[in-house]
């Protein structure tokens, strides 16, 4: 039995464009596997020395790593968010990571903030219950 998956939209990036944000695409692709305690380690390591992002910085990274993942482009919600996280930090910048859950119904997510609101996501602030969180330091 297959799950419907609504595809966001795709922006297209230019050739030259693409190679850094499919390379963090793949790093959170192997990263997503861990338990969230790696997964929280590693981005807690990673994060040093990063300014906060603005909501504009986390929206292009955001955009890039789903223009090069199909994945990151359906309901590869981890993988978009470590990704996104990945790429800013390359920028020299860092979002908030988040991972939650909802209670009823009980779906789990991660996502991306920045300036204190979700980057690109269909749900509300506060929508869901965070469990993990990684700010900028």
């Amino acid at each position: 039995m297959s799950t419907p998956v609504a595809l966001t939209r795709r922006p297209r990036l230019p050739l030259h464009q693409r190679p850094v944000p499919w390379l963090a695409t793949l790093v959170a692709r192997l990263l997503m596997r861990q338990p969230p305690a790696r997964i929280r380690a590693v981005l807690r390591l990673v994060r040093r020395g990063a300014r906060p992002s603005t909501a504009e910085e986390a929206l292009r990274s955001r955009r890039a790593v789903v223009a090069v993942s199909v994945s990151c482009a359906g309901e590869g919600c981890v993988q978009r968010s470590i990704a996104t996280a990945l790429l800013c930090r390359v920028h020299g910048h860092w979002p908030t990571w988040c991972s939650g859950v909802r209670v009823v119904p009980f779906p789990a997510h991660a996502w991306v903030e920045a300036e204190g609101l979700p980057v690109d996501e269909p749900y509300p602030p506060g929508y869901h219950t965070v469990l993990i969180r990684v700010p900028p330091l």
